[in-house]
């Protein structure tokens, strides 16, 4: 078994309120520079950006998994992370089919942009990313795994968008196997409140949304190898 030091949890100039500077070279090769292993890739309710930071990942030595940061219809994030790229677009396209349609307001948002490896601009996206989906908290999980993927809770400790600031609670028939502090000082005071806690994997990441934002590695995943599979795998164990 290795350690590999990651960040699952990274946003791309895809996600609204994304810095354009969050280009797939830029926040891959950033990556990089921190001393990560493994990213994921994780917009808001898309996953177009994730063939591109793939290939850049190949070229530099960062391994990318994809996925995206999955808006509940209870206003919930939650992290959803595939093995491939197909598995990954599949899922992505049927969120779209099901969620919520608003024009995004680029003036306040700012642009939802798709970029390929070069960081070209190949297309935009006109509708906010930002709106929950018509998928509950509580099945979450079992849509992520019909498409080969895994999900679980984002930043359970913060003050809003959480599950624990929407349900007060982390249910066990929602199925998940890790959870994700923005704060991992967090943990123990969290699970005096949420003895849930102690039978799950925990995951700190950036949630970063500025190349600025993106934190030097600290935190690993203790693995028999750095496959995409094998910390998928992991956090579904």
């Amino acid at each position: 078994m290795s350690r590999y030091y990651y960040d699952l949890h990274l946003h791309s100039c895809l996600s609204p309120c994304g810095d354009m500077d969050m280009t797939p070279n830029n926040l891959v090769n950033m990556a990089k520079l921190l001393g990560l292993d493994v990213i994921a890739l994780t917009d808001h309710n898309t996953s177009l950006n994730c063939e591109a930071a793939m290939k850049v990942g190949e070229e530099v030595g960062v391994l990318v998994i994809p996925g995206m940061e999955l808006t509940t219809s209870e206003d919930i994030h939650a992290v959803c992370l595939f093995p491939t790229l197909e598995k990954a677009l599949a899922f992505s396209a049927y969120v779209d089919e099901h969620r919520i349609h608003i024009r995004n307001k680029a003036e306040i948002y700012g642009r939802q942009v798709i970029m390929n490896e070069n960081d070209e601009e190949t297309g935009e996206i006109e509708d906010l990313l930002l709106p929950g989906s018509f998928i509950g908290m509580y099945e979450a999980y079992a849509k992520a795994k019909k498409f080969g993927g895994i999900c679980y809770p984002a930043h359970i400790d913060r003050d809003s968008l959480s599950i624990l600031s929407v349900l007060g609670e982390i249910d066990p028939y929602c199925g998940f196997k890790t959870a994700e502090l923005a704060d991992i000082s967090r943990l123990e005071e969290l699970k005096k409140q949420h003895p849930i806690l102690d039978a799950l994997h925990i995951v700190t990441c950036s949630d970063a949304h500025y190349l600025e934002n993106m934190k030097e590695a600290a935190n690993t995943l203790e693995l028999p190898a750095l496959t995409r599979e094998a910390v998928i795998e992991y956090l579904d164990s």
